[in-house]
């Protein structure tokens, strides 16, 4: 990964400019509103959060104004962004933390690793996942289907679904709409409510 694509510019680009930002923090609010609420009625309590690729800290306000028992803990491969906001600099691919969190957040930083590092850095966001996990990834399919093209940064690695699904399922089980749970933890849910069979 080219870390140096993501200074200043690229996220005043993509998530501070309200004219060609790819979401407004009131958007993400619903995002961050929807994954609590799932825990909630599932009965998994989050009391420590880590956040992988945190960005210009959309889920770090959220959660400070919403849940501010919450730990939280945030990483980058932005020099920019950690230097701004106080992340921990790390590479997901290559890093991963002694400890277990209640939920791990990855949003859009998947699709920007080359392929030797995709399959260690969803390892490591399993192997840190206590429960819950979020993920957001983009494919060809959406770009071709679902994303505004003026928004969304094409400069990625586009690949199907299918070659992501085929490493996450050796780690998490996806249990809908982005939420994972990683394999080696005993699962919550109802078997129906899980995407694939769990043995």
């Amino acid at each position: 990964m080219d870390h140096h694509r993501f200074d200043e510019a690229y996220y005043h680009r993509f998530y501070e400019d309200p004219e060609t930002r790819v979401v407004s923090e009131e958007e993400h609010a619903k995002l961050a509103q929807f994954v609590f609420s799932f825990a909630e009625y599932n009965n998994l309590t989050i009391e420590s959060v880590l956040d992988v690729g945190a960005g210009v800290g959309l889920w770090k306000r959220w959660i400070e104004a919403n849940r501010p028992g919450a730990s939280y803990l945030g990483t980058e491969v932005s020099e920019a962004m950690c230097t701004k906001h106080g992340w921990e600099h790390r590479d997901i691919a290559r890093w991963r933390d002694r400890k277990r969190h209640d939920l791990v957040i990855c949003q859009g930083v998947l699709q920007y690793l080359p392929d030797p590092d995709v399959a260690p850095a969803i390892a490591n966001l399993a192997a840190m996942a206590g429960g819950l996990v979020y993920l957001e990834i983009t494919t060809r399919a959406d770009l071709r289907d679902q994303c505004d093209k003026d928004r969304t940064d094409q400069n990625i690695y586009i690949r199907n679904g299918s070659y992501y699904r085929g490493i996450l399922q050796k780690h998490l089980v996806h249990v809908g709409c982005g939420l994972y749970w990683p394999k080696d933890v005993h699962w919550p849910f109802f078997e129906l409510e899980m995407c694939q069979t769990v043995k």
